[in-house]
């Protein structure tokens, strides 16, 4: 006899190993630490490519004000202000990536542990019907 309760647990431990369970396990493996670092320091890495591009962007969009005023910028200046906002731009992208990803980490580690205690009902529901049958 098919007990209906195992297959809806069965269901749902499926449809969650298909969809978000596989994302989920791959957070899951590691430790908090680990998994925050390894993303800010994705994070730190994305920042600088971003900015590379937007600097470069802005450059190319007033280059003719580079080429008529180069020998009237003060260069050392103009330079102090671009590592001011590249390390500005970076600590905001840094802070809001380590909130995302720490909401992140915490919301797979609920998940997976509804999902072994749902695997837990299940093989509770297994060894009662073994035992039943025994008898």
């Amino acid at each position: 006899m098919i007990n209906e309760e195992r297959v809806k647990l069965m269901t749902r431990l499926a449809a969650y190993e298909e969809g978000e369970g596989k994302r989920n396990e791959a957070i899951g493996s590691y430790f908090r630490g680990d998994y925050l670092s390894l993303q800010i320091m994705k994070s730190i890495i994305y920042a600088t490519i971003s900015f590379g591009l937007i600097l470069g962007l802005f450059v190319l969009y007033d280059s003719e004000f580079f080429v008529q005023e180069i020998y009237q910028i003060d260069l050392i200046q103009y330079a102090k202000n671009i590592i001011f906002y590249y390390i500005a731009f970076t600590a905001v992208y840094t802070v809001i990536s380590y909130v995302v990803y720490a909401f992140r980490y915490r919301k797979a580690k609920k998940r997976l542990k509804v999902y072994f205690n749902n695997l837990k009902r299940l093989q509770v529901l297994y060894q009662r019907e073994r035992k039943d049958k025994t008898q």
